[in-house]
C-alpha cells in the first residue's frame, strides 16, 4: 500500500467516494437515529456501502464517523461508545478498501459554538477532536478529512488536534452558501489563505451547494494557494417532493463538472449529500480521461525589458476632408443629414435598398444602420452597410455593439469590412 503523501507530490487526479448517509437512507435506515452507530449495530451494511464506492472507482473512501464526536453522540446517549464507534468505522472501511484504496478518517464539526461565538473554548474543542482522532488512528486510517466546517476557528482546532497526535495528511474542507461565503461571512479567498496557513495538506470545499457554486469558488481558491485542491459538492440543492428531499443533479451532469473541476485546479474530486455510487462511477470515468493541471497561485513578477533598434513607423494620416464626402462636408463646416434605417428582417434587402435610394435622391448625405435594434432578428448591420454602399453609393454609418462579440470576432468583422 502506498503512502498517501506520494499522491500529494504528483500531478494525478484522485476520486473520493460519495454520500454514505444517502445510501443508508436509500437502504431503509431512517434519519432519526445515529448513522455512526451503524458501525456497531449494522457493520455489514456499512461495509456494503463502502464496497459500492470502491467498485465504482473511488481511490479514497471515508469512514462512517462524520458525527462520531462526544457532543453529537451525546444526543443519542452514545457518548460512552465513542471509541468503539470510531475504531469500528475505520476497520470497516479498511476491510472494504483492500490494498489499493486509501481510508480517510472523517471528522465533522462538533455541533457546538466555540469562542468567540459560544461558551466552548479552543482548548475544549481541540480535546474533543483529539478524542475522536485518537480512536480513528487506532483503527489505522491513512489520512484525515475534516469536512463541512463553517467556522475557521473550529477547523483550526481540528487541524491542531490531528497535528498533536500524528503527522498524517489532512484534507480540510469548508462549506459555503450560494453567495460563496460561509455562514460567518468568510469568502473563498479568505478560506483558502487561512487553511493554507493552518497547515492543511489539501484544501477544498464540500456540501452546502451543488457543483456550479463549488466550481466558481474553486477558481478563486486556485489563485491564492499552491496547495492541492479538493471538490466534493452535493448533487445540487435538495428539492422537497411530497415531503421527501431529492437531489436533482444526475450522475452525467456531475461527471461534466468533474472535468471542469480539474481545469480549475482540483486534484481530488468526490461527492457529498445526494451523490451515489453511480455518480462516483461516472466521475471516475471522466477524470481518468483528463490530464491533470497543477494548481498554482498567481504571483506578480516584474521584469526589465530592453528594447533595441526601435525605429518609428511612418503612418500616413488621411485628412478628414479626404476620407469621404460626408467627412469632407463636416470638416468644411457644412450642414449634413443622416437618416437611421433598420436592417431588413429577412435575407431580401430589396425593399430597404429602394427606400435608401429615395433618401439619396432627396439629398440625404448618409444613412446610419443600428446593430440589433429592438432585440429582433435581422440581417447584420455590417452586411446591410456593405450592401448599401455597394448598391446605392451612399455612405453608411455603422452602429457596432460589443455586447455579443469577443476580440477575435471583432477582428474578423474588421477584416471583412476592409
Amino acid at each position: 500500500m502506498r503512502n498517501f503523501r506520494e499522491l500529494l507530490g504528483g500531478d494525478g487526479i484522485y476520486v473520493f467516494d460519495g454520500a454514505v448517509g444517502t445510501r443508508f437512507y436509500d437502504k431503509g435506515v431512517y434519519i432519526n437515529r445515529s448513522y455512526d452507530e451503524l458501525n456497531l449495530t449494522a457493520p455489514d451494511l456499512v461495509r456494503e456501502v463502502h464496497t459500492e464506492y470502491v467498485k465504482a472507482g473511488a481511490d479514497i473512501i471515508e469512514t462512517n464517523t462524520f458525527g462520531a464526536t462526544h457532543h453529537r453522540l451525546l444526543q443519542y446517549s452514545l457518548e460512552n461508545k465513542l471509541r468503539e464507534i470510531n475504531v469500528a468505522g475505520a476497520r470497516l472501511a479498511r476491510h472494504a478498501a483492500g490494498e489499493n484504496v486509501f481510508v480517510a478518517g472523517a471528522v465533522g464539526p462538533l455541533d457546538l459554538r466555540i469562542e468567540p461565538y459560544g461558551p466552548t473554548s479552543f482548548d475544549e474543542a481541540r480535546e474533543m477532536f483529539k478524542e475522536q482522532i485518537a480512536a480513528l488512528l487506532e483503527g489505522s486510517v491513512d489520512l484525515f478529512v475534516l469536512e463541512t466546517f463553517s467556522d475557521l476557528s473550529e477547523i483550526q482546532q481540528a487541524i491542531k488536534a490531528v497535528r498533536e497526535l500524528c503527522d498524517l495528511p489532512i484534507v480540510a474542507q469548508m462549506t459555503i452558501a450560494t453567495d460563496g461565503k460561509t455562514i460567518f461571512g468568510a469568502d473563498t479567498e479568505i478560506l483558502a489563505g487561512r487553511l493554507d496557513e493552518y497547515g492543511a495538506d489539501v484544501i477544498g470545499l464540500n456540501c452546502g451547494v451543488g457543483p456550479t457554486h463549488i466550481l466558481t469558488a474553486l477558481e478563486k481558491m486556485r489563485a491564492v494557494t499552491t496547495k492541492k485542491l479538493a471538490a466534493q459538492p452535493n448533487a445540487g440543492l435538495p428539492r422537497d417532493v411530497q415531503g421527501r428531499q431529492f437531489y436533482m443533479c444526475s450522475p452525467e451532469y456531475m461527471s461534466k463538472f468533474a472535468k471542469r473541476f480539474i481545469k480549475a485546479g482540483a486534484s481530488f474530486i468526490g461527492g457529498c449529500c445526494g451523490t451515489t455510487p453511480q455518480h462516483i462511477k461516472l466521475i471516475s470515468d471522466a477524470v481518468r480521461a483528463v490530464s491533470p493541471r497543477q494548481s498554482k497561485a498567481v504571483k506578480p513578477t516584474t521584469e526589465t525589458v530592453k528594447v533595441i533598434d526601435l525605429k518609428p513607423v511612418d503612418v500616413e494620416i488621411i485628412p478628414p476632408e479626404m476620407r469621404s464626402k460626408w467627412s469632407r462636408k463636416i470638416a468644411l463646416g457644412e450642414f449634413v443629414t443622416s437618416v437611421e434605417v433598420l436592417p431588413p428582417k429577412g435575407c431580401d434587402a430589396a425593399k430597404t435598398l429602394e427606400s435608401i435610394k429615395l433618401l439619396k435622391t432627396a439629398g440625404v448625405d448618409a444613412v446610419n444602420i443600428p446593430d440589433g435594434p429592438r432585440a429582433q432578428t435581422r440581417m447584420s448591420a455590417q452586411a446591410t452597410a456593405i450592401l448599401v454602399e455597394r448598391e446605392i453609393g451612399i455612405e453608411a454609418v455603422l452602429h457596432y455593439c460589443c455586447r455579443d462579440r469577443n476580440l477575435l470576432g471583432m477582428m474578423s468583422d474588421l477584416l471583412g469590412a476592409a
